[in-house]
């Protein structure tokens, strides 16, 4: 019985020695640790898109020569004003004379356009209408008493005729050219700042209409656009902003068409370059003509 004791003890020793996990030795090294995973970056929100702007309306400043333009063995010129920028309204040398409808001044960009030397005179207007309104006679006085509504009938059969695109200013070309586009000199007149130079106003003029182009001309060679007679421009009346603008028509409706200059009836404060009047579009006045644009 002893004896298979004894036998059975190696065996139990083993088994114990196999079962044992040996501790490090001293030249082993623990294996490192794996960092955490970093968190997952959140999802960014898309970004909002920002709607594009409008493209700036096209102003082409390019400069255009001036034309002469015959209808009928009548001929009368037409003078090319260079765009550009400008002040209009209540300016500086308009002084405590501007009105509240001349504010507040602003500025506005225009684009290359044409306009009439002087006035519509009364044998232009007889060539193309085949009569003559005008209370005070004479082929090279301006034609006068017509209303918004007759200038645009004599207007399309002026077109009809010569196959071009004639048209009223708007106020602002009527403004600009007025001032001497990029010419101009900071006068409170068109031309000068004497209006006497320049203008068949009330002071002077004897009570009647002057023949066109026997006073100075402006900057650009323009001719009576301070004086004379009064001149529709395109637009209907409105009040200004204070925004710049680029090649204003006014507002779409109204009902009262811009005229601008002065005239022979009127003192030196009507005939000033930022002033404005209006009357309705069948509206006619001994002192009331107009001035050809394209």
């Amino acid at each position: 019985m002893a004896a298979f004791v004894l036998s059975l003890l190696p065996v139990v020793e083993m088994q114990g020695q196999a079962n044992r996990v040996k501790p490090p030795t001293s030249n082993s090294t623990p294996a490192k640790p794996k960092p955490p995973k970093k968190p997952a970056k959140p999802t960014q929100p898309a970004k909002p898109t920002t709607p594009s702007r409008p493209s700036a309306p096209s102003v082409n400043t390019s400069p255009r020569a001036d034309e002469v333009i015959t209808v009928k063995g009548v001929s009368f010129k037409m003078i090319g004003v260079q765009g550009g920028t400008f002040t209009m309204g209540a300016t500086s040398e308009q002084g405590s004379d501007a009105y509240d409808d001349e504010k507040p001044a602003h500025q506005v960009t225009l684009s290359t356009f044409s306009i009439g030397e002087t006035e519509v005179t009364q044998e232009l207007w007889q060539a193309v209408m085949g009569s003559n309104p005008s209370r005070f006679s004479g082929p090279r006085r301006p034609v006068e008493k017509v209303s918004w509504e007759d200038c645009q009938n004599f207007i399309r059969e002026l077109n009809s005729l010569t196959g071009r695109h004639f048209r009223l200013p708007t106020e602002a070309e009527w403004e600009y050219a007025a001032r001497g586009g990029r010419k101009a000199n900071g006068h409170k007149y068109a031309g000068s700042s004497a209006i006497d130079n320049v203008a068949w106003y009330w002071d002077n003029s004897g009570s009647q209409t002057h023949d066109v182009a026997t006073k100075r001309a402006n900057e650009l060679g323009l001719y009576d656009m301070s004086g004379n007679v009064w001149e529709w421009c395109q637009d209907w009346k409105g009040d200004y902003s204070s925004s710049s603008q680029t090649n204003p028509k006014g507002p779409s409706s109204g009902s009262s068409r811009v005229s601008r200059g002065g005239s022979w009836i009127d003192d030196a404060r009507c005939c000033r370059v930022s002033l404005r009047r209006n009357y309705t579009p069948s509206g006619r006045d001994i002192d009331l003509g107009l001035r050809l644009a394209f």
